[in-house]
């Protein structure tokens, strides 16, 4: 884990070679729906046991079979919340709770629109109660401009007060975190590479491309929903 020294609680895993190799079959155009997917929920799962390195433990005495020792009971590990920001989180998520299996998670369907307004659509929020103990962590793998995430934390207010907040991306943008610690300096933000800077468009550059499409196909630009209503 490598603390990015441009901001205070922001942190890549440049330093895993893993991780980045990878980000790197991600970033390849040639990588179909299937292996996309599955690398997305790589990187979540080793990210998570990053993750908890940063969480408490405490000690706990134990039996053996032939003794009794000391081991680790996780405290922070049993009280998370993974917020899902639809489509593309999904496999993050999914790789996420792998590692944090007890977690809870909500889900957020928020969209992007196109520059140079950025605006934000949110259509769906499914998220239960927080704790004060919790760990909220919002898994959204491109912070491009940082927009959808802040729709998303200014919505997360009415939730309640969790012990932390926590973003994890797969590829951020700087002109990104600088709008997230703008208006919420203490969410803490970790992220496979941070990457150089955005478009006219708000892509990320190098970046992988629309991690949504490549996950799951590129969707139908017409509505299907009254052929839908017109099935028996």
């Amino acid at each position: 884990m490598k603390k990015d020294t441009r901001w205070e609680g922001v942190y890549s895993f440049e330093d895993s070679p893993f991780l980045i190799e990878t980000l790197s079959d991600l970033r390849e155009q040639d990588t179909d729906n299937i292996a996309f997917r599955k690398g997305l929920v790589r990187l979540g799962r080793y990210m998570g046991y990053e993750l908890t390195k940063t969480m408490d433990f405490e000690e706990v005495e134990i039996e053996t079979p032939l003794e009794a020792t000391i081991g680790l009971k996780g405290k922070d590990r049993k009280n998370v919340l993974i917020i899902t920001v639809l489509r593309v989180a999904i496999p993050l998520m999914e790789g996420l709770i792998k590692t944090l299996e007890s977690a809870r998670v909500g889900i957020v369907s928020a969209s992007r629109g196109p520059a140079p307004d950025f605006e934000i659509k949110m259509d769906y929020i499914k998220v239960p109660k927080l704790k004060e103990e919790d760990t909220l962590i919002i898994c959204d793998p491109m912070i491009a401009t940082g927009s959808t995430l802040i729709s998303v934390m200014r919505e997360l207010k009415s939730c309640g007060m969790p012990k932390r907040v926590v973003v994890v991306g797969v590829i951020g943008a700087p002109e990104g975190i600088d709008a997230i610690k703008k208006e919420f300096p203490e969410t803490e933000i970790y992220v496979t590479k941070m990457d150089r800077e955005l478009n006219k468009k708000g892509y990320i550059l190098p970046g992988l491309g629309d991690a949504g499409d490549r996950a799951f196909g590129e969707p139908v630009k017409v509505s299907l929903l009254p052929q839908m209503h017109n099935l028996e």
